[in-house]
């Protein structure tokens, strides 16, 4: 194989056209004759319309693109530099689901030729890419990496809702299977992305800085959690703890919450799950994470609790649960610690109603097996605002209390509101 740039106008395929895929996809779509390619036919008939399903961009980002989407795996044919962003989830047991990722890369094998390049977008543990994806490839294919294709890992840095970090403003890290293979791929890749280009040394070390990224986040966030069920206890305001430590120059003001979503609340599953293979157990990452996933028990007990304290019975309680989706201002109910919230205050045979500015019922009721109310209907004991959607942030205290019954309860997750109980509602934040 020739360690010239591969066409001086390659054909670029995206394989997954979800958060990461179809922002990328459409970006490429600017400088490269594009196919985007998604399994889901109704996805992609959406995008035929200049949809985004996911609701993240505008129509306006569809036009003066050459891009053609398809589900069809023959239209692959035509590409020679394909970039696979499908989703890497964990399942049931935390354990990290490759399913959508081996598949990706069978079908990519079944069209791969001679002088092609693959590069992988999606989350993994290091070692991924070369050990579980590659082979594949290979045994498809019937082709041979070095000899006959190249591949590389890059890893998505994409932050839904986040108007600011836009794909093309973020460094993009890169990495090849060779020096040939990086130089290509970072030259691809830099015809996108204005913020530049850095080339990682080897595929492993690119994966294992994406996956560390977020387990950097979590265990900041899992510290917070764990201080706010210890101030709790306390009878302190854990927000005015943050504030008073934030006055110091290194102090750095990370927050308690739920932490949910595709990435924060997944990512370290894939470095423990790699580290056992290895022999060694993680104590501080599973510990992060272990608070983090246990902050929904904790807050739904704490609501009972206070119930009970009022001399309300959690069996004839009524809550309302405002926000559903991982994050504010995106429709994405993907890994929903809210959904648990819920869960738990149903094992108290607590009435929880839901509602949520961005997220879509049908895919709640889908998910979750949920139902989402178009609006609130009043007289609650209890309201939780648990993501800080902007049509939320404007809410006053008045209008609390107008939607519930005298000496309830305002559960703010998000701290979007100020301390302010009187003798009609209690005021409660992480």
């Amino acid at each position: 194989m020739s360690d010239e740039f591969i066409p001086n106008h390659p054909t670029i395929a995206v394989i997954g056209l979800g958060y990461v895929g179809l922002p990328l996809a459409l970006e490429f779509a600017s400088q490269f004759q594009v196919i985007g390619f998604d399994t889901n036919s109704a996805r992609v008939d959406a995008m035929k319309q200049g949809l985004d399903p996911s609701h993240q961009m505008d129509s306006a980002a569809f036009l003066n693109k050459t891009i053609e989407f398809t589900s069809q795996t023959e239209d692959l044919r035509q590409a020679t530099f394909f970039v696979i962003a499908v989703p890497t989830p964990v399942d049931e047991y935390k354990v990290p689901d490759l399913t959508s990722l081996l598949k990706a890369s069978e079908t990519v094998g079944r069209v791969l030729k001679k002088g092609d390049v693959v590069v992988f977008e999606s989350t993994v543990y290091p070692g991924c890419t070369e050990d579980d994806c590659l082979p594949i490839l290979e045994r498809v294919s019937g082709l041979s990496l070095g000899i006959d294709f190249k591949i590389g890992y890059s890893p998505e840095r994409i932050n839904p809702g986040d108007k600011v970090h836009t794909l093309a403003t973020i460094l993009k890290i890169v990495s090849g299977s060779d020096n040939a293979a990086l130089e290509q791929i970072a030259e691809i890749y830099g015809k996108i992305i204005t913020a530049g280009i850095y080339k990682a040394s080897s595929i492993k070390v690119a994966e294992a800085a994406k996956v560390i990224e977020n387990t950097q986040r979590d265990l900041n966030i899992s510290l917070m959690n764990e201080l706010a069920i210890i101030f709790d206890r306390l009878g302190i305001d854990t927000q005015e703890v943050i504030e008073a430590a934030g006055t110091k120059w290194n102090f750095l003001k990370f927050y308690p919450g739920l932490v949910g979503g595709h990435c924060i609340g997944v990512d370290p599953y894939y470095l423990l799950h790699k580290s056992r293979q290895l022999g060694y157990d993680p104590q501080v990452i599973h510990s992060g994470r272990r608070i983090n996933d246990g902050m929904p028990a904790f807050i739904a007990s704490k609501l009972v609790q206070m119930l009970i304290q009022k001399g309300k019975s959690p069996q004839h309680a009524r809550v309302l649960m405002m926000g559903i989706t991982f994050k504010e201002n995106i429709s994405d109910i993907r890994n929903s610690k809210v959904a648990d919230l819920v869960r738990e205050l149903m094992q108290f045979a607590v009435h929880v109603h839901l509602v949520d500015a961005c997220a879509s019922p049908n895919e709640v009721a889908r998910e979750y097996n949920l139902t989402l109310l178009d609006e609130p209907s009043g007289n609650y004991d209890a309201v939780v605002v648990a993501v800080a959607h902007d049509e939320y942030k404007s809410l006053t205290i008045s209008y609390f209390k107008s939607i519930t019954q005298p000496d309830a309860i305002l559960m703010d997750l998000k701290g979007l509101y100020k301390n302010q109980s009187d003798q009609q509602l209690t005021y409660w934040r992480l």
